[in-house]
């Protein structure tokens, strides 16, 4: 199986590779955002080590069933070869209605047929008041004319 745009990266490919993982992660749908992933993938995010699609599925379910009205928007930060970086900020509310916007980095390794083999993640959390929150779309994909992080000044 391949998922283009494959390695080495170029601009357009890695932007193309960033907005991909964005509208994936934004769907909210497990299954299909690991299937971007090597079987073997191995994970860091923040404090939790993950390997294996099977892992990354049971993570997601958990991660969005904690993190509500999840909004998502990811920068290219830079690329060489096989690696991306990106930084990423994304919004959210959990059980008892608090906002957060937690912001973070990602780098990423991919094989040859594009998955992603690595993907190392630290991320912090903002608690924000619902009047702070930049991130207004529908659930799901973020508009093409939706500002991102530059835009926006994060």
């Amino acid at each position: 199986m391949s998922r283009p745009p494959l390695p080495p990266f170029d601009m357009a490919g890695a932007v193309a590779k960033v907005r991909r993982a964005e509208d994936a992660w934004n769907s909210r749908d497990p299954d299909a955002v690991a299937l971007a992933y090597t079987p073997d993938s191995q994970w860091r995010n923040r404090s939790v080590f993950l390997t294996g699609r099977e892992a990354i599925v049971d993570f997601l379910r958990r991660k969005w069933a904690r993190e509500q009205e999840y909004r998502l928007i990811k920068e290219l930060w830079t690329f060489a070869g096989d690696r991306i970086a990106v930084r990423f900020a994304y919004e959210w509310h959990d059980e008892a209605g608090q906002w957060f916007r937690s912001y973070g980095n990602e780098n990423w390794e991919f094989d040859e047929a594009g998955l992603m083999r690595r993907r190392i993640a630290s991320i912090n959390d903002l608690a924000i008041g619902p009047a702070d929150r930049l991130f207004h779309w529908p659930s799901g994909v973020r508009p093409l004319d939706h500002p991102g992080l530059s835009d926006l000044g994060l």
